[in-house]
């Protein structure tokens, strides 16, 4: 009886930090934008994710998503059109790689609006701020649509 108590406390123990761990990516809510007799309504989906590298730094992301039969069945177009904004949630420091000058890509492709769109961060040496950048792959009118966030990696000085 004691060894069973003892394995199911170190079990706990050890699945307590898995469950606590931060998430990488999660939906934050979504808004129904236009009614369907049949299948799910359009709607507007806000999701969250990480910055892999920097994980106090959340991107957050709206995007239209097709509903209807063709939605339901993942055969309808979703629009590529969506907004970005960033938060910083700790205060640890961040160290950017200041050598760096090419954008790094911050979020890969894992549902079928994203890859559609892709963020990538750089760094503004001038002002030590990230830039992340949400871009389409689909080109309409010869353009993409885009987004972009900018966060100050320095803790803002008040005034005294």
């Amino acid at each position: 009886m004691k060894k069973k108590m003892i394995v199911a406390v170190l079990c706990l123990a050890f699945a307590l930090p898995g469950c606590c761990a931060p998430k990488e990516r999660w939906e934050v809510g979504e808004v129904d934008t236009a009614f369907k007799l049949v299948g799910p309504n359009h709607k507007v989906v806000v999701e969250a994710f990480r910055d892999p590298d920097f994980p106090s730094i959340v991107c957050y992301v709206s995007y239209a998503k097709a509903g209807g039969v063709s939605g339901a069945l993942g055969l309808a177009e979703d629009p590529a059109r969506f907004s970005l904004s960033i938060v910083r949630t700790g205060r640890e420091p961040i160290v950017p790689d200041t050598r760096q000058k090419k954008e790094t890509q911050v979020f890969k492709s894992r549902s079928a609006i994203f890859r559609k769109m892709k963020v990538v961060r750089f760094y503004d040496g001038e002002t030590d701020c990230f830039v992340y950048l949400a871009t389409s792959t689909l080109l309409l009118d010869g353009s993409p649509f885009n987004a972009i966030a900018v966060i100050p990696l320095r803790a803002s000085v008040s005034a005294k």
